[in-house]
């Protein structure tokens, strides 16, 4: 095992430290208990795991985030189309940004555990401040609809649409990811894409890969191909890990399982280039919905899957 370092100076070589986030939230699903994930992950042994792939871990807890069932869905709902929980998605984002881009002003790589996957908005716009950013969403679905093509209004069916500033988004200053444009995005793992989202995708080219092209060409070539597109021209890329990009025989609890995902060999190996790649900027692992999990093994594969993603190997 080759431990992750980042270079200070000339001939200075320095142990890397990832900053554990958490953002409890299920203001973006239709499934309750996604809130739960981050505990699931930490119980599960993020800290132990990623100590292991030789980083230094810092736990800076949970993002204080008031149950759903406190809040009007519909407050703060956009004047066409509909958006659940708006409003407390914004707030949470705007505290996670925040959060993140001190983490990596402290020279230290955020990870920020869902929750739902509507954290990423928060993740992406405090990744992108003062900085060019790419993107790679391990997803089987693309999270590009907005409020007026969403089928059900859940916020976590929309992030990439949020940060990318598209259609409804594009005045909101909370969830504009500056940094970011579709041309450094590559989405992996696709096997349920809305007809809006299939234009979208079309429209603004973003490089997507179906499973069908997985099957093909293999996990490998296509993480490659992923995080060098990620990669070009910017200052780091952020990892998107929505455990849905798995098959659900492997990683039952999650809120949106879509049968026929990559297998657990195939997620390490993708985490595996994630880190050869040397480009990562910041990370998040969403969607572990404990509630319909089995003896927390979808919590346990997040932590040896970001372990991966941070340098952990056999040998």
């Amino acid at each position: 095992m080759t431990p992750p370092f980042k270079r200070e100076g000339v001939g200075r070589l320095c142990m890397t430290t990832v900053r554990i986030i958490g953002a409890p939230t299920d203001y973006g699903a239709n499934r309750r208990g996604v809130d739960m994930g981050p505990s699931a992950i930490r119980y599960a042994g993020l800290a132990d795991q990623l100590a292991s792939a030789g980083v230094e871990v810092v736990d800076s807890g949970d993002l204080v985030v008031p149950r759903a069932e406190e809040r009007d869905p519909d407050t703060d709902a956009p004047s066409r189309g509909k958006a659940k929980f708006l409003r407390e998605t914004a707030d949470v984002c705007r505290r996670l940004a925040d959060n993140v881009e001190q983490t990596l002003a402290d020279g230290s790589v955020p990870l920020a555990l869902g929750g739902d996957h509507s954290i990423a908005i928060g993740s992406l716009v405090g990744a992108a401040r003062d900085a060019d950013i790419g993107a790679v969403w391990f997803d089987a679905h693309a999270d590009l609809n907005t409020p007026s093509t969403s089928p059900s209004g859940n916020v976590h069916g929309m992030p990439l649409a949020a940060a990318l500033g598209l259609d409804e988004f594009a005045e909101s200053e909370w969830a504009n990811a500056r940094g970011l444009t579709p041309e450094n995005i590559a989405l992996v793992g696709l096997r349920s894409v809305d007809g809006a989202e299939v234009e979208a995708i079309r429209d603004h080219g973003f490089t997507a890969y179906t499973m069908s092209d997985i099957d093909e060409r293999g996990i490998t070539e296509i993480t490659e191909e992923a995080m060098a597109t990620a990669g070009e021209g910017v200052d780091g890329v952020h990892v998107s890990l929505d455990l849905d990009f798995l098959d659900p025989k492997e990683a039952p609890g999650v809120g949106t399982p879509v049968r026929g995902g990559v297998t657990y060999r195939e997620a390490h190996s993708a985490m595996e280039i994630v880190q050869e790649a040397d480009s990562l900027r910041s990370m998040e692992l969403v969607e572990v919905n404990p509630t319909l999990d089995q003896h927390n093994e979808t919590a346990e594969l997040s932590t040896e899957l970001a372990a991966s993603a941070f340098g952990k190997r056999v040998l």
